[in-house]
């Protein structure tokens, strides 16, 4: 197995050339959701390489049911929150929706906005071949624009269900069409959501700028979780592809009974805890 150079020792600063060359090492890419600057500086100290600060916000932060609601001014306020706890990591902002689909100008808006507001360092996009003019004209701007093919939360009403994509021929054959034409137009990077693993593994082998999967197998170049999801935070949520690394849920709900208890029998503060 090659040994690969690992990003947390060798790089004191990620940026989308720095994504680069960890494809062409084969070094995975650790890629995980933060919303607000507590969250980010732990994430940062513990050395991820990017920070995508997701429309996922709108269910993980404001407890709706989609990607929809979030608006582009909750979208800057939690980037701006994630920007000042970090100091090594990659951050990317959704574009969420509304802002962007039809119409290219308000794009670049919007784009510009989440980069002068809240100091961004790129932002992602969900589609291909039908949002290229809006990916084009941002990248126009000099802002970094990474792709987001495969299941696409913001389109959920046109799909109806969150089952795996590209199953089919045709929608495979798509997939790899908007994914070159994603790579062509400029775009750093490419996250595949939930399709198959062959499928992502193709892509990843046919195109020369990094792939990030979300339950699309370990043939791509790196992976991304939400946060409150592999935390075990939010506990409704359970894909095949989400490995829970903690059970935080349960554990802060017993130090809350905990403390409940301590303050009705008021052995919470105690003489060492007072003034």
């Amino acid at each position: 197995m090659q040994k690969t150079t690992d990003s947390r020792q060798y790089y004191t600063k990620i940026t989308t050339h720095v994504l680069q060359e960890m494809k062409l090492k084969g070094e995975k890419i650790a890629m995980l959701t933060a919303y607000d600057y507590s969250m980010a500086k732990i994430l940062d100290d513990a050395g991820i390489d990017v920070i995508l600060v997701g429309d996922s916000a709108s269910n993980v932060m404001a407890g709706h049911k989609t990607t929809l609601p979030i608006t582009l001014n909750d979208m800057i306020y939690h980037a701006s929150s994630v920007m000042r706890a970090v100091t090594r990591a990659l951050v990317v902002v959704d574009l969420p929706f509304g802002t962007y689909q039809g119409n290219s100008i308000e794009a670049l808006n919007s784009a510009i906005r989440i980069m002068k507001e809240a100091g961004a360092n790129a932002i992602k996009i969900e589609g291909g071949e039908e949002v290229i003019e809006s990916v084009k004209r941002i990248l126009s701007a000099g802002i970094p624009v990474m792709g987001h093919l495969g299941l696409t939360p913001q389109s959920i009403h046109k799909f109806g269900t969150y089952v795996v994509r590209a199953t089919e021929s045709d929608e495979a054959e798509k997939l790899i069409k908007d994914a070159h034409c994603l790579e062509e137009a400029g775009c750093f990077g490419i996250v595949l959501e939930k399709i198959p693993a062959l499928l992502a593994t193709q892509v990843t082998n046919e195109t020369r700028i990094p792939t990030i999967g979300i339950g699309a197998g370990s043939g791509v170049d790196g992976q991304v979780l939400v946060l409150h999801d592999m935390l075990g935070i939010t506990t409704k949520f359970s894909p095949r592809f989400l490995r829970r690394y903690h059970n935080l849920s349960e554990e802060i709900k017993g130090s809350v009974t905990a403390y409940i208890d301590d303050v009705k029998s008021v052995s919470f503060p105690n003489e060492r805890e007072q003034y």
